[in-house]
């Protein structure tokens, strides 16, 4: 592990294997790729990082955010790293980064996968940041944090894993980014709005979603999908938002399937 330019990252897997980056969601910690490293590991080079302001990376979050600086940081963990071309494959605010990132410099893309995206604000996810948000000034970091599984996983799942979640919650909470932290970052995801441009994007994407996501509408990325010429859509039956995390294998199959038709 290590940090560059003010992200802290991880490598995983063969130094000399095509590199494949993962950007996390509104968390930012690389560690919520845990579930799915290894399987990863096997045949590329994966590389996690914590989005700046999160976890181990920075936590000064200085200028206009938006999901712009957040490719910009990717684009700088890249040349820092001495990477001229990734896969890379983004949840959630990740997701979106990856699309900015394949506008702003496509050619440093060899395949970007989108997981519980969007192209822009939809109406349902505004009301769950809101709500969110709303929890957060009102209750606190621990509230939040204790709300936060509802939004990322299938009930069934939940009531399956209340002992694991209570175990997280402490370690959660000692590296939570902060309220001024979360509320920026929030702010850049609600101004993304590349709807129009889909079209100009020419990397292969893989538009990944789960049907019951009840934080983000599946929808969202069949937007994606319909708007990025050849991108491929596949919709899990199960997961919820955190689809890699409640069924990683099924997740890791189907990601690892499609980068290796392209090779």
């Amino acid at each position: 592990m290590s940090v560059s330019g003010g992200l802290h990252w991880e490598a995983f897997g063969q130094p000399g294997a095509e590199p494949l980056i993962l950007s996390a969601g509104l968390g930012g910690s690389g560690g919520y790729w845990a579930p799915n490293i290894a399987a990863l590991a096997r045949d590329y080079r994966v590389i996690v990082y914590d989005h700046r302001g999160t976890g181990k990376s920075d936590r000064t979050l200085e200028g206009p955010v938006s999901v712009d600086t957040m490719a910009d940081d990717v684009i700088g963990l890249m040349d820092a790293l001495g990477i001229e071309k990734a896969h890379f494959m983004g949840h959630a605010a990740g997701g979106v980064a990856g699309l900015a990132l394949a506008l702003k410099a496509p050619q440093r893309l060899c395949r970007l996968v989108v997981v519980n995206g969007w192209s822009k604000l939809d109406p349902h996810f505004a009301r769950c940041f809101d709500i969110r948000l709303e929890i957060l000034r009102n209750g606190g970091p621990r509230a939040y944090l204790r709300a936060q599984p509802l939004f990322l996983y299938p009930a069934e799942w939940i009531s399956r894993n209340l002992g694991l979640l209570d175990d997280e919650l402490e370690q959660h909470l000692a590296s939570f980014q902060g309220a001024d932290n979360l509320s920026k970052r929030i702010a850049a995801l609600r101004l993304f709005n590349i709807d129009a441009r889909l079209g100009e994007i020419g990397v292969p994407t893989l538009a990944l979603a789960a049907e019951d996501d009840m934080l983000v509408p599946a929808s969202c990325s069949q937007r994606i999908a319909n708007g990025i010429r050849g991108a491929r859509l596949t919709l899990l039956p199960k997961g919820g938002h955190a689809c890699n995390v409640t069924v990683p294998e099924r997740f890791d199959d189907i990601v690892l399937r499609w980068l290796k038709a392209f090779d």
